[in-house]
């Protein structure tokens, strides 16, 4: 019985002494392409998705190409990192629809940005906005059936551009239903305008230093007289103080 037992004695003895050796289960890294619930999370996904790591890359150029799953853009650029991009509608080049350039988002790009988890789209423009649809449902990084709303807004308008500005606040405070696409036709003029007014807003962009950001993204379109009116607009906004936020988020979603 005692040679029995002592047995059993070493016998376990050695199994715990290999339990103890054994290296652990290796964790399983989240991926990219799998961010968590956490909204700081959403940011960083879409900062390493697109990795537009200035204000003046793009992840699709002046034909559309560039990034297939954002096909049906143009010149699409980072405003607030997993916040807020700009770009125009690939109408002119489109590969297959083509049509004038005066025209909102095709409708595979619109399908593209909801299923890039895009919330909301925005057109600067009205010409032919009613033929485009206003909805899109779709599968997305956040839900099995996400939405994106297609709505128009002009960048001119005072009481429009602080709709746009609450919309990126609350996104900025932890709404996690997706980032935002503001657009014109070339992703140049509207689109780089509104844009100013968003890094002045949340960024602190001085006037001179958001006037220089919308020309620079005109990629050379901004020779006419006419652009004095954008360039004046730029230069008379004002941050609303209700919009305000913290260095730290500041930190984290300006380029």
């Amino acid at each position: 019985m005692v040679t029995h037992r002592r047995v059993i004695h070493v016998v376990l003895m050695v199994v715990m002494t290999v339990l103890a050796l054994s290296p652990p289960a290796p964790c399983q890294a989240q991926t990219v392409n799998e961010p968590g619930d956490d909204h700081l999370q959403w940011i960083e996904y879409y900062d390493q998705r697109y990795g537009l790591d200035d204000l003046f890359a793009k992840k699709t150029d002046n034909r559309g190409e560039g990034f297939e799953e954002l096909y049906g853009t143009r010149n699409f650029r980072v405003i607030l990192k997993g916040i807020a991009y700009r770009g125009g509608a690939n109408n002119r080049w489109h590969r297959t629809d083509r049509r004038a350039n005066e025209n909102p988002l095709p409708d595979d790009g619109l399908n593209n940005l909801c299923r890039e988890g895009f919330s909301r789209a925005y057109y600067l423009y009205t010409t032919n906005f009613e033929q485009a649809p206003g909805l899109m449902t779709c599968q997305s990084p956040q839900s099995s059936e996400h939405e994106l709303r297609y709505l128009r807004v002009s960048p001119n308008d005072e009481e429009q551009t602080y709709g746009v500005l609450k919309a990126i606040y609350e996104i900025i405070r932890d709404d996690r239903s997706g980032p935002i696409y503001l657009h014109c036709w070339n992703g140049w003029h509207a689109s780089g305008l509104i844009a100013a007014k968003i890094l002045r807003q949340f960024c602190g962009l001085s006037a001179d230093e958001a006037i220089a950001y919308w020309d620079r993204n005109t990629d050379g379109n901004n020779k006419e007289a006419r652009y004095e009116s954008i360039r004046r607009r730029i230069r008379e906004f004002t941050p609303y103080p209700e919009f305000a936020i913290s260095e730290q988020d500041a930190a984290l979603i300006c380029p």
